[in-house]
């Protein structure tokens, strides 16, 4: 069943709330949008033929850009503030543009663990990062989250993103969705 009005309000604000802490660098705050048990995945993908269709997108256990706990999440932030993440020094600038935001309640029968006061979510995006002087990179692509509602508000418990390429023609992948 479809979010009415006043939720799918709470979830585009929280959306765009994630898309500012993330454009603003502060990625120990945006840590706290996220749940203890997350799931953050993002499979490869190749290009396949119509009847191969289902073999486009990884599956769990194969390649993935990213496969990820908030633990592990939280490493990488601490790694960017180190100064040992050559990748993001000096960081990048970037912008979260999110759109095409469908909230549903979640079905219990198709999602083990979670109940219908949960949210399935699916939305668009487009990131652009820039770096350096001259490093432009344009990552458009799908998200699809499951979030989880809680007394402090809404956290992301699963993220599942898919960009539209196939090949990433950026020299490493250190952006957040």
């Amino acid at each position: 069943m479809l979010a009415d009005r006043d939720l799918h309000f709470e979830v585009e604000q929280f959306y765009f709330r994630e898309a500012e802490l993330l454009d603003d660098g502060r990625y120990a705050d945006w840590l706290d949008l996220l749940a203890d048990d997350l799931d953050y995945w993002m499979p490869t993908r190749t290009n396949r033929l119509r009847r191969q269709q289902a073999f486009a997108v990884a599956a769990r256990g194969e390649a993935a850009f990213y496969d990820e706990t908030k633990e592990s999440l939280a490493w990488r932030i601490r790694r960017f503030d180190s100064g040992m993440a050559w990748a993001e020094d000096p960081p990048s600038r970037t912008r979260h543009l999110i759109t095409n935001v469908v909230a549903r309640h979640v079905d219990p029968g198709e999602h083990s663990g979670f109940t219908e006061d949960d949210l399935l979510v699916k939305s668009a995006f487009l990131v652009y990062r820039n770096r350096l002087e001259r490093e432009e990179n344009v990552f458009a692509g799908g998200r699809t989250d499951v979030l989880r509602r809680t007394p402090d508000g809404l956290l992301v418990a699963r993220r599942t993103i898919l960009l539209d390429q196939n090949v990433l023609m950026s020299k490493n992948i250190s952006t957040f969705f």
